[in-house]
């Protein structure tokens, strides 16, 4: 099947935010052979190049230069490895949503945690999403990638992924690695996670919760906190959670007793929510932009919002919080095109 390239293509649709973005081209992938092709065209004529999974961690300008590729690559493969263990390769298009829920109906369990999160299969291991005590980097067992500067296809073991906090090696090599399939390894024995509070006090009358169990108490804890992008545009959580040294955090307790913070090895993670709440920003609107009334972390689109406006709060928020607290807050989403933040 052959390119089917549109021309000043409008991505309201495609991204969660909700800007009306427009692409200079747009182009659908459903087979690894149009990523072949597509790679063919790029070389006879390079150009700028962005890849389109849900649209869920990104912030477009109002002018997208060049080509816009989404993929829709599909597929959804089971092996049963022993009587516990099975291997699940997903095609890069699926949504991750979907495929949670849909391997639960099945009874293969192991990513129950990350139920809710909104975007595309392929999109997951670039952030490595993590969510209420799993990321998946837990469940990975490989990556399928077209490589770009090469144009190989091939496996990326979950070691060569490298992943860290909302960080992996793809996130590191921007436009390098395509991402086509993701190789999972589940359970067909329940085996909840349960180390994030919340969750558990949801949990706390039922002994052994199931993972249904677990699945239904994240997607009510999510709903709870975070906006549905289908009534309200955003990408979910805007920034990380910070880690300082424990110098750092011992000097913030003191002026701050109630600070939210956790150890995490030689170092303290800090609740980013907490850090932009204590500061009142907390269900601030600017115009069509704003800070969710219920989470801090996220930034709304009201209608008829754009990248400049949510730009421009990011970095007011940024701003505030390094000058009261000696913090630097990372932005999670992608700005694309790329830019510098203040």
């Amino acid at each position: 099947m052959s390119l089917a390239y549109q021309h000043g293509y409008s991505l309201k649709a495609l991204n969660t935010f909700g800007f009306d973005a427009v692409a200079e081209r747009f182009v659908a992938i459903d087979t690894l052979d149009q990523v072949r092709e597509l790679h063919a065209d790029i070389r006879r004529k390079p150009q700028p190049l962005l890849w389109l999974g849900g649209g869920s961690n990104l912030v477009l300008a109002d002018q997208i230069p060049g080509t816009v590729a989404q993929i829709r690559l599909r597929g959804r493969r089971i092996e049963t490895l022993n009587s516990d263990e099975v291997r699940v390769t997903l095609g890069a298009g699926e949504n991750w949503h979907a495929s949670v829920e849909a391997l639960l109906d099945e009874d293969i369990f192991g990513l129950e945690n990350l139920a809710l999160i909104p975007g595309a299969v392929g999109s997951a291991p670039v952030q490595n999403i993590g969510a209420y005590g799993v990321e998946i980097g837990d469940r990975l067992e490989a990556v399928e990638v077209f490589d770009w500067s090469s144009a190989e296809h091939y496996w990326l073991s979950r070691e060569d992924c490298a992943f860290g906090y909302r960080d992996s090696l793809f996130k590191r090599n921007p436009g390098r690695y395509l991402i086509t399939r993701v190789r999972l390894r589940l359970n067909r024995r329940p085996a909840p996670v349960l180390t994030y509070a919340p969750l558990r006090q949801a949990l706390a009358d039922q002994s052994e919760p199931h993972p249904r169990a677990v699945f239904e108490a994240v997607c009510r804890i999510r709903r709870s906190k975070l906006p549905d992008p289908a009534q309200i545009g955003n990408a979910g959580s805007f920034f990380k959670n910070p880690l300082i040294d424990a110098a750092h955090h011992q000097q913030l307790r003191d002026r701050f007793p109630d600070l939210v913070a956790y150890p995490d090895g030689r170092h303290y993670k800090v609740a980013a929510g907490w850090l932009i709440d204590r500061l009142g920003w907390k269900g601030y609107r600017g115009g069509a932009v704003g800070v969710h009334r219920h989470q801090a972390l996220v930034l709304v689109n009201y209608g008829g919002g754009n990248r400049q406006q949510i730009e421009a709060l990011s970095g007011r928020i940024r701003r505030s919080v390094r000058e009261a607290f000696a913090i630097e807050l990372e932005v999670e989403p992608g700005f694309y095109p790329p830019t510098v933040q203040p």
